[in-house]
C-alpha cells in the first residue's frame, strides 16, 4: 500500500485532482492506469480510497469510493525542541518521531541555540512524507519556531516536563509519564538549557525528567522520550 496526502479532502469530496508533481508521479512512476484505485489521507484522520477516472501525467483525476474514519489516540504528546546546529540531524528526529507518533513538534530558540531559523515549509514536508511512508492518517502539527521566553509563557495542558543535563533531583520519564494523559517535554540544544531557562521552566510546573545516564545529542534525547511516552501508552 502506498498512501498520499492532500490536506483539502473531507467528508464531502466525490472527486478531485491530484497536483502535477503527484499526477507525474502516479502515472508514470508508478504507471497506474484509470480504474486503478489509490489510498489518500487528508492527515485529519480520514483514509479516502479513490478510483482513478483520468490518468493524465498533468493532471491525474480520481473520485471517492470508499471514506474511513481512523481511531485516534487518546493521548497527545508535543514535543517542544532547539533546532539542531545540523539542520539534517533535526531533520531525521522529525522523521523519526513521525513514524513513532508524535502529535506535535514546536522549535524552540534557547539562550545556547547555535541554529536560530529553520525552512519551516522543507521540515513540514519531511513530516508528511513520513506520514505516508508509515501509513498514518495523522499528521502531527509542526509550529513555528519560538523562543522559548515566549513558549514558556503559553498556557500548557497536562503533564509538564523537562529533560536538561543539570544535576538535581530527576525521576526516570517512564515513571513520571502515565497513559492516555496529554504530554510537553522540553528539549534544549547542544549546550543544553541555560540555569535560568530551567529555573523558568519550574515555576511554569513543569517537572524535570531523566531519560537515562548517558549524556544524549538533542535529537537522541527527543526521540527518547517520544519513544518512551509511545511504549507507555501501548
Amino acid at each position: 500500500m502506498q498512501l498520499f496526502y492532500n490536506p483539502n479532502l473531507s467528508e464531502k469530496t466525490s472527486e478531485f485532482t491530484f497536483s502535477e508533481e503527484e499526477s507525474k508521479h502516479i502515472v508514470r512512476v508508478l504507471r497506474k492506469k484509470e480504474l486503478d484505485t489509490l489510498s489518500i489521507t487528508n492527515g485529519k484522520g480520514l483514509l479516502f480510497t479513490a478510483e482513478i477516472t483520468l490518468a493524465n501525467a498533468k493532471r491525474c483525476k480520481a473520485k471517492v469510493i470508499a471514506l474511513e474514519k481512523k481511531h485516534k489516540k487518546k493521548n497527545w504528546l508535543h514535543i517542544a525542541v532547539a533546532p539542531t546546529k545540523n539542520n539534517d540531524r533535526y531533520e531525521w528526529f522529525l522523521e523519526k518521531a513521525t513514524e513513532i507518533g508524535v502529535d506535535e513538534i514546536t522549535p524552540i530558540i534557547c539562550d545556547h541555540s547555535e541554529r536560530k531559523i529553520i525552512k519551516q515549509e522543507r521540515l513540514e514536508k519531511v513530516i508528511q512524507s513520513a506520514m505516508k511512508q508509515s501509513l498514518q492518517c495523522y499528521l502531527p502539527k509542526f509550529n513555528s519556531v519560538i523562543s522559548y521566553k515566549d513558549f514558556i509563557k503559553k498556557e500548557h495542558q497536562g503533564l509538564l516536563f523537562i529533560a536538561h543535563c543539570e544535576k538535581a533531583e530527576k525521576v526516570e520519564l517512564k515513571r513520571r509519564a502515565a497513559a492516555d494523559k496529554d504530554i510537553t517535554i522540553l528539549i534544549g540544544p547542544e549546550g543544553d538549557f541555560s540555569a535560568t531557562e530551567i529555573k523558568k521552566a519550574y515555576n511554569s510546573n513543569f517537572l524535570p525528567v531523566s531519560l537515562g545516564e548517558n549524556r544524549l545529542r538533542t535529537e537522541t534525547a527527543a526521540l527518547v522520550a517520544c519513544t518512551t511516552v509511545a511504549m507507555i501508552n501501548q
